[in-house]
């Protein structure tokens, strides 16, 4: 439903030319498919007098569990990461509901993200207030460690923006054998003083070093500040969108190139939403955890079949293949006279199992009947004298 979008769900299953799709009302009715959407939970309830769980995702965190586990299980990534944030669009009252304003959608459920720079998702973690288990002082540190938690001490490379880097954050990743780089703020704990005050003039940079960590400033347009444990501070050229040579700082480089893996996978899941405003706050945590699956199962695709295709085409591929085959969802014929036949019983009984007549339920009336039309795509029960 995300590929083929209608602003109403019950659209999916009118008969109006202009809405009707086949595929999807040939294969489940609209009460059984909206009974399943309403009564979808992924952890059971809390019995009367019982108390409350204290964990505010509990409802979700099988969902986010499993699709943790089975990425650390079947994909391993290269060397670079990026850890970044998302936003799922969530405008209703929730304790947890955030507002980021240089994001798409800018209020909504906050998750923290590691992924390639190919924008593969690792990993996700929701942020769920102060009380959570990153919450609090070193909030943004105990976050990345969360994230990093199975690929540290084997040399991996992660880039991450100002809002996680710090002098003391970096130290402690060098002891863990994980590099880092990004952008700094330069208010950030044990940030070089002549590094925060000095004044640069357009091409101009300062860098300090401790530790095996490196806090560099450059200015181009404004200035900008910089932490790396791995790059120093060297000016290389490039070429920029006019094709002329410019200089900049190689983490500053290296930055670009490898942080946009979050904002790619945000950019592709804008083009097929699949979420409705009036799904509960889980549900569209569960539907988005879904569309991230579907993006990363796409991605893996391309990268290991030998041949690529567009996200379009993969998830209409996904689709086919979930849907019964062609043959058992041919649509009825208009105006076609109903042949009916009598059922036969089951292999070994020797009763008849009756069925619910189809035009006797359209009209509010319960009728059973041994007879069925085998024309019809789903074989629906008719009692004789509505046929005749």
């Amino acid at each position: 439903m995300g590929t083929v979008r209608m602003n109403r769900l019950q659209d999916y299953w009118k008969k109006d030319p202009l809405f009707h799709n086949a595929g999807i009302a040939n294969s489940i009715s609209r009460n059984r498919f909206l009974l399943i959407l309403r009564a979808l939970h992924f952890a059971k309830n809390s019995e009367p007098g019982e108390p409350q769980p204290t964990d505010r995702l509990y409802k979700i965190r099988p969902v986010i569990d499993f699709f943790n586990e089975r990425m650390c299980e079947i994909y391993y990534p290269n060397r670079e990461l990026s850890l970044d944030e998302s936003m799922v669009l969530w405008r209703g009252r929730l304790l947890f509901r955030q507002y980021i304003k240089n994001k798409r959608h800018k209020y909504g459920i906050k998750l923290y993200i590691l992924s390639t720079s190919s924008g593969i998702v690792q990993k996700i973690a929701v942020y769920t207030g102060l009380l959570d288990d990153y919450g609090g002082q070193n909030h943004t540190q105990k976050i990345v460690l969360h994230l990093l938690n199975e690929k540290l001490n084997v040399g991996h490379h992660v880039f991450m923006d100002n809002y996680y880097n710090s002098f003391d954050l970096a130290k402690l990743l060098l002891d863990k054998k994980t590099h880092c780089t990004g952008t700094l703020r330069t208010t950030r704990k044990n940030t070089p003083k002549n590094v925060q005050t000095t004044k640069l003039r357009k091409g101009d940079t300062i860098e300090r070093y401790c530790q095996g960590v490196m806090i560099g400033k450059w200015k181009d347009k404004r200035e900008v500040s910089y932490i790396s444990t791995e790059y120093k501070n060297e000016m290389v050229d490039i070429l920029n969108k006019r094709n002329e040579i410019k200089q900049k700082p190689l983490p500053i480089i290296k930055y670009n190139a490898f942080m946009s893996g979050v904002d790619r996978q945000d950019q592709m899941l804008s083009y097929y939403l699949s979420e409705r405003k009036s799904l509960r706050w889980y549900k569209k945590l569960f539907f988005h955890t879904i569309e991230v699956m579907l993006m990363n199962s796409h991605a893996l695709y391309n990268k290991y079949s030998g041949k690529k295709i567009s996200l379009y085409e993969y998830r209409l591929n996904v689709v086919k293949s979930l849907l019964p085959s062609t043959d058992e969802q041919k649509p009825t014929p208009k105006n076609l006279r109903h042949t009916l036949q009598k059922r036969e019983p089951a292999p070994g009984k020797t009763k008849i199992q009756r069925k619910r007549c189809t035009s006797c339920s359209s009209q509010g009336k319960r009728t059973d009947t041994t007879y069925e039309c085998r024309d019809c795509p789903d074989k629906p029960g008719y009692y004789l004298n509505c046929c005749e």
